[in-house]
């Protein structure tokens, strides 16, 4: 009789174990959400976020690109996402589970990059540009001066062969997307050359640079820009006259994951607009949530940075996925100027 009560207890006791949570694998860039994004939505929903931060897309692919990451929703620039489909990284998504898909703003709501959203969903875009210290010698305006000898040793540029590539082509007058292999072997000159001048290839460390006046001059995107401002105002942002690269950074669904209607539900919170607009407000992000940045304060709805004017965003150039053969080439070229 003990024993049966005995094995009872036990029984309840192991009853009254809480259950293990959901958990879901987010995989995103650094200060892309609000200090309580993942809080709120944890506890709103009863599930724990294993959550990790990557400052390049190449940082992300060498992982996903196993399909055994572990990771159940990621963030690619819009170019990546038709290489992760071409190679079944992503899963479809499913509309239905989305139901705050028309807060989007009505430019994203059919990019050229995924006409109907059938594997992504535009979460924030921005540009590069040159962030720069109003100590500098001078006030730089065109990726041209960021080859000037008198930032010797006080420039970075982005650790992102894109971005990176792009400034060297858009200093040539070419387009940031050329698969010209003339162009592209002009590029790789221009970065070489520019090399000796070059402090590091830094992505978002250098805001704190730049803010403390050890880097004067830096290619930035803007959203790391308005932040570095928001720190110092001796921080400036400059739109490059040569023109300059345009970016929309999408949340999707790896094909790996098996938490496909968590994943969805993660999405479709970041759509609220108090959501997405406690994300711009934390992080100085330009929002593709036309809901949220309609309720957003308004010096941020018209932040010039974030939101740069027609005839300046006129200079903007989206990145587009290249042909295999122009990819391996910059691939190639990157890798050149990296160890030159």
């Amino acid at each position: 009789m003990k024993r049966r009560l005995f094995l009872m207890a036990v029984a309840g006791a192991a009853g009254c174990t809480p259950r293990r949570r959901p958990r879901l694998n987010v995989y995103n860039w650094s200060a892309y959400v609000a200090p309580d994004t993942i809080p709120n939505f944890e506890r709103e929903f009863g599930v724990s976020v294993r959550y990790s931060i990557y400052e390049s897309n190449e940082e992300m692919l060498a992982k996903v690109m196993t399909g055994n990451s572990g990771w159940d929703v990621v963030f690619p620039s819009n170019y990546i996402i038709k290489p992760l489909c071409e190679n079944r990284l992503l899963t479809p998504l499913d509309h239905g589970r989305l139901k705050n898909l028309d807060n989007l703003a009505p430019e994203y709501r059919s990019p050229s990059w995924d006409r109907s959203l059938q594997w992504s969903v535009p979460y924030t875009w921005g540009a590069a540009g040159i962030l720069f210290h109003r100590s500098a010698p001078f006030l730089p305006k065109a990726w041209a001066d960021l080859w000037d000898q008198r930032l010797r040793g006080r420039i970075t540029m982005l650790d992102d062969p894109a971005e990176v590539i792009g400034a060297c082509l858009k200093k040539l007058g070419h387009s940031i997307n050329s698969t010209d292999s003339a162009h592209l072997a002009a590029a790789r000159r221009e970065a070489v050359a520019q090399k000796p001048l070059v402090r590091a290839y830094l992505n978002a460390e250098v805001r704190d640079q730049v803010v403390a006046g050890d880097v004067l001059a830096a290619q930035a995107w803007a959203t790391f820009a308005s932040q570095a401002r928001q720190a110092a105002a001796e921080a400036v942002f400059a739109f490059p006259e040569e023109g300059f690269s345009l970016y929309c950074d999408s949340a999707v669904i790896l094909r790996e994951s098996r938490r496909a209607e968590l994943a969805h539900l993660f999405i479709d919170y970041l759509l609220r607009p108090q959501v997405a607009a406690a994300v711009v407000a934390a992080t100085r992000t330009a929002t593709c949530n036309g809901a949220a940045h309609r309720i957003l304060d308004p010096a941020l709805q018209n932040d010039p940075l974030l939101h740069p004017p027609g005839e300046i965003l006129g200079r903007g150039e989206w990145f587009e996925p290249l042909p295999a053969p122009a990819q391996r080439l910059r691939d190639r070229i990157w890798t050149e100027i990296k160890s030159s």
